[in-house]
């Protein structure tokens, strides 16, 4: 009733922010129109298997799963669902899956309407997605249901003495694939056994990412010669850091990918610089030659970007988190954070890899960066390590699919 009457709430808050918040009316008109599209799109007599991410970071951890079903099981439809904007938005018209659309609130009612039209053979929810009424309605239904690159800490309340509702929706999984043995460990001791430590499928993406990378021309043209330090997904904390030091140290240039690309904060950032930039939207064959600093103003190239790089810094580590440490290392390059990074196994394992370091202040920067500059053998040692990291780490996709039954 608790978790009801949250769910409840959830949905009265989003409607009244709807009228007010770009993001809230997004998901409430894609609410509206989920149960007609699904109508429309749903073939029937066609076995679907729906996959449920979050939003864009979970949706990147199932799409290796999803493309590689697509591709050895043609017999069967994907659906795909989101639960945030940022995702659903993004990756609306993605083509690896037959249907795209949210997933209405967690509400009895809703479940029993949306799993009634989709019926689907079975379904994978990634990551941390633990909707308590979808998984019982799925268990009620004998359709076997998954738990993909999901993570487990001691801290969270299935594990607490007064979580035992919520371990009972862990009991509605016919099998939960884990990132580490810590989170098998925990699970058994609840008495959940269906279990196997898989790895993260992120580690299957980014090598997938890296083989599929773009060539830059003007990104290469701007390299030339020189060291490149690629900062990605930076905010205002991280720039005021890299910035300062590029400013003092020509024999470097600056890559600026920032995670927020509106012009007020691109102003800011251009006005913090003391040597030749330029915009990659304005980039031509001429003035990159010029320029020490790129600033990219525009999305979806950072994965790309990274290859082009000899240092990569990934932002957030001062804010509530960094952002995606992996496809940077894929590329065997070493990679710098700020410190807020504990909550995120892949950059604990690159630290502890040496492919990756953490730094609380711009003494520390300074000195790692000095030091990579001026030691080649140890600028050369930590990218191997990063590279090397990533790939020993994949797999995961491939024991998954060796253990699920088509």
């Amino acid at each position: 009733m608790l978790y009801d009457l949250a769910i409840n709430l959830y949905d009265v808050a989003v409607h009244l922010a709807a009228p007010f918040s770009r993001k809230p009316r997004k998901m409430m008109k894609g609410h509206w129109v989920a149960y007609s599209l699904l109508r429309q799109q749903i073939e029937k007599g066609v076995p679907y298997i729906w996959f449920h991410a979050a939003s864009l970071g979970e949706f990147e951890q199932g799409r290796p799963l999803m493309e590689r079903i697509r591709a050895e099981h043609p017999g069967y439809r994907i659906l795909l669902t989101f639960f945030s904007p940022s995702g659903y938005e993004v990756r609306k018209n993605y083509r690896g899956a037959d249907v795209v659309c949210y997933l209405p609130f967690d509400k009895p009612r809703n479940v029993k309407k949306f799993i009634s039209i989709v019926n689907p053979c079975m379904a994978f929810f990634i990551k941390y997605e633990f909707w308590k009424n979808y998984l019982d309605e799925l268990h009620k239904r004998h359709i076997p249901v998954y738990s993909v690159s999901s993570i487990f800490r001691r801290d969270q309340i299935f594990f607490k003495w007064y979580g035992g509702t919520y371990r009972d929706v862990l009991k509605d999984f016919d099998y939960l694939f884990v990132q580490n043995e810590a989170s098998k460990r925990y699970l058994s001791a609840i008495g959940i056994n269906r279990v196997s430590v898989v790895g993260d499928t992120r580690f299957d993406r980014v090598l997938q990412i890296r083989d599929e990378a773009k060539d830059l021309p003007l990104i290469q043209k701007f390299k030339g010669d020189s060291m490149v330090f690629i900062a990605g997904s930076s905010w205002q904390p991280d720039e005021d850091l890299f910035i300062e030091y590029f400013n003092t140290h020509p024999e470097m240039k600056l890559i600026i990918a920032p995670h927020v690309t509106d012009e007020s904060h691109l102003v800011e950032i251009i006005d913090k610089l003391k040597r030749p930039y330029v915009r990659y939207t304005k980039a031509t064959d001429k003035n990159v030659e010029k320029a020490d600093c790129m600033i990219i103003d525009c999305i979806g190239l950072l994965s790309s970007i990274y290859r082009y790089g000899d240092i990569a810094y990934i932002g957030g580590g001062f804010g509530v988190g960094i952002h995606n440490t992996l496809e940077a290392a894929v590329y065997g390059i070493p990679v710098i954070f700020g410190p807020k990074y504990h909550k995120f196994m892949e950059a604990i394992g690159l630290i502890e890899a040496k492919g990756a370091y953490s730094i609380n202040n711009y003494q520390e920067l300074e000195e790692l960066l000095q030091k990579m500059f001026t030691h080649e053998g140890f600028l050369r040692e930590t990218g191997l390590n990063a590279g090397y990291y990533v790939t020993s780490h994949a797999g995961a996709t491939d024991k998954i699919l060796s253990i699920i039954n088509f």
